[in-house]
């Protein structure tokens, strides 16, 4: 059986794709992240700490487990924060990639990589993989650079984008839209949401099978790995309130403008997917299936 090894184990995307793997069984699993491990079950794989910042530590856990592929999704994303903590950004977000990048060359291990829609300025969404990139911002811009040094490298890798991952684990160290809207509402509490951005939101367990598509089949190139239902970060909202039968008239549509945010967000992106789904197999859920499988979920939380 081949064996991968994830980074930022203990995320959203991180804790998806070790469910998958404890559920199929379909490879090895070293889940590695900083500090200690999140995930409620700790049989059936290894966990190991691994601070992606440190080049020795990283050498040493990937050669003490010597993986077949690497799924690299510890990134900082938070694109305000990059914006404001350059350095720390890119040592994250480019320096780190360096470190893998060099290890997958010298151990023949394939790299598989999380990427994002901000890498493109926003002006002609939806992008097919050859589109060209013009970043907006600083978390664009590292994590352009990124795919940039993968490109260049001698390893089998593959790149996936995604766009504004959501979905629900036992253990979150951060929100995300879905989950921020959801609990606004119910709570009664007015919320102020763009109606000028145009997305394309992915369930969690879409890019986690994703990723294990492409290690599967050896993927190689640039794929787009998002949901496949465009929509206006307002309209996303309203959804969300929809089928939970929220209060719609909480919702407040402001322009982007209004908000002062310190990196700028692009317009319209979106991607088009069907190289993904041809070449890997790749099956995303409709945004209210999305939603469906989010409340299963909780609902089994409450049980």
């Amino acid at each position: 059986m081949r064996t991968v090894l994830v980074t930022g184990s203990n995320g959203l995307l991180g804790q998806k794709i070790t469910e998958r793997l404890l559920v199929t069984n379909q490879f090895g699993l070293i889940a590695t992240a900083k500090g200690g491990n999140r995930f409620p079950v700790t049989e059936g794989y290894t966990y190991a700490e691994m601070d992606i910042l440190d080049p020795e530590n990283v050498k040493a856990v990937v050669e003490k487990y010597q993986p077949d592929a690497i799924i690299h999704t510890a990134a900082m994303t938070n694109v305000d924060t990059c914006e404001a903590e350059k350095e720390l950004a890119y040592q994250l977000n480019v320096e780190a990639v360096k470190t893998l990048v060099s290890l997958c060359e010298l151990h023949n291990i394939q790299l598989v990589h999380l990427s994002t829609d901000f890498i493109f300025d926003g002006a002609h969404g939806p992008y097919d993989e050859l589109a060209a990139p013009n970043p907006l911002s600083y978390y664009g811009i590292t994590k352009l650079e990124a795919e940039e040094v993968i490109k260049s490298s001698t390893c089998r890798w593959a790149i996936l984008r995604t766009i504004i991952v959501y979905g629900i684990v036992s253990d979150m160290s951060r929100t995300n839209i879905v989950l921020w809207a959801k609990t606004a509402l119910e709570k009664g509490s007015p919320i102020n949401v763009v109606n000028d951005q145009w997305r394309m939101p992915t369930l969690a367990e879409d890019l986690a099978d994703c990723c294990l598509l492409a290690v599967e089949k050896d993927a190689r190139g640039v794929y787009n790995a998002s949901g496949k239902d465009m929509m206006r970060i307002s309209e996303l909202v309203a959804r969300v309130a929809d089928y939970w039968g929220l209060n719609k008239s909480l919702i407040t549509e402001i322009s982007s403008e209004s908000l002062n945010q310190a990196a700028k967000r692009p317009v319209k992106t979106g991607f088009i997917l069907d190289k993904t789904i041809n070449d890997l197999g790749y099956s995303p859920h409709s945004f209210e299936e999305g939603l469906a499988i989010v409340d299963h979920q909780l609902g089994l939380r409450l049980t």
